[in-house]
């Protein structure tokens, strides 16, 4: 089997290197926060500031005077509470 160029091979307490083509080529520069997440069997690493543009994408209809914190306490109470019922 062939060697990719962009493989890598984790080291000492899992460390793994990104190769500089790719550190280059995404402009990731020393001190830049990557945040790592498990998506099927892959590993993906994101910038941290993507990862919150995503975020607030998604969550972007949602009016500004809307606290989904608070919907969902609420939600958990009245779950509670019909539980409590039973």
């Amino acid at each position: 089997m062939a060697r990719s160029d962009n493989e890598v091979h984790v080291g000492a307490q899992g460390r793994v290197v990104i190769p500089a083509a790719l550190r280059k080529a995404l402009k990731l520069k020393r001190g830049d926060r990557l945040v790592a997440r498990k998506v099927g069997e892959s590993l993906v690493l994101e910038r941290r500031e993507a990862l919150e543009r995503r975020l607030q994408e998604r969550f972007a209809h949602i009016p500004s005077d809307v606290s989904l914190v608070d919907e969902l306490i609420a939600d958990r109470l009245a779950e509670a509470e019909r539980e409590e019922r039973r």
